[in-house]
C-alpha cells in the first residue's frame, strides 16, 4: 500500500513537471504565437548585390629546348682489368725460372695497358646535342561580376522594409508578423 501511494505521488509530480515544462514562461511573447502569425507583403524593388571576382585560367605553353649531352665516361675498368690478367698469364708462359715472375708482372703491365687503350679508343669525348620539350604554366586574369544577394524592398502596412536575400523573391514576400506589448 505504501509503495502504491509513493508511486501515485511520483506519477502526479511528473506530470505536473511536463505541463510546467511544456508551456512558455509567463513574460515569453511565444504563448502568443500561431501558425497562422505570417501575411505577405508586395516586393517594391529588388536590387543584385554584385561584386567583382578575380578569375584566373591556367594556360600551359610548351617549347623545344635544345641541350648538349656528352658521352658517357669509357668504362675502362674492366678492359685494364681483363687486359693485365691475360697479360699476366701470357708473361707467366713465355718466362722460365727467376725470369718468369719478371714476364708475369712485365705481361700483366703490358696487357693492362692494351686493354686500357682499346677502352679509349671506342670514347668519343664529343657530345650531341638533344632536343626536349619543356613546359611552363602561366594564368590569365580576368574580372567578372557575380551575384552574391539581393537588396529586396517591400511594403507593409504602409511602412517600407528593407532586408538581403541569397534569392529574387519575386512579386511578394513572406513576413512574420509578431505584436508585442509597449513598455
Amino acid at each position: 500500500m505504501r509503495k502504491a501511494r509513493v508511486v501515485l505521488v511520483l506519477a502526479g509530480v511528473f506530470c505536473v513537471t511536463s505541463v510546467a515544462l511544456a508551456s512558455p514562461p509567463p513574460w515569453s511573447n511565444s504563448r502568443h504565437v500561431r501558425s497562422d502569425d505570417y501575411d505577405y507583403a508586395p516586393v517594391t524593388r529588388v536590387e543584385p548585390i554584385v561584386r567583382q571576382v578575380r578569375v584566373e585560367t591556367p594556360r600551359r605553353e610548351c617549347y623545344d629546348d635544345t641541350r648538349y649531352v656528352e658521352s658517357p665516361a669509357p668504362q675502362v675498368a674492366g678492359h685494364t682489368l681483363l687486359g693485365g690478367i691475360i697479360g699476366g698469364v701470357l708473361g707467366h708462359q713465355i718466362g722460365h725460372g727467376d725470369a718468369r715472375d719478371f714476364a708475369t708482372v712485365a705481361g700483366a703491365a703490358i696487357g693492362a695497358g692494351v686493354g686500357y687503350t682499346s677502352a679509349t679508343r671506342q670514347y668519343s669525348p664529343q657530345g650531341h646535342e638533344e632536343t626536349v620539350q619543356r613546359c611552363d604554366v602561366s594564368y590569365d586574369r580576368s574580372y567578372e561580376e557575380r551575384i552574391e544577394g539581393y537588396r529586396v524592398t517591400y511594403e507593409y502596412n504602409g511602412r517600407e522594409y528593407t532586408t538581403r536575400m541569397p534569392y529574387d523573391p519575386g512579386e511578394r514576400i513572406k513576413v512574420r508578423v509578431a505584436v508585442a506589448p509597449a513598455e
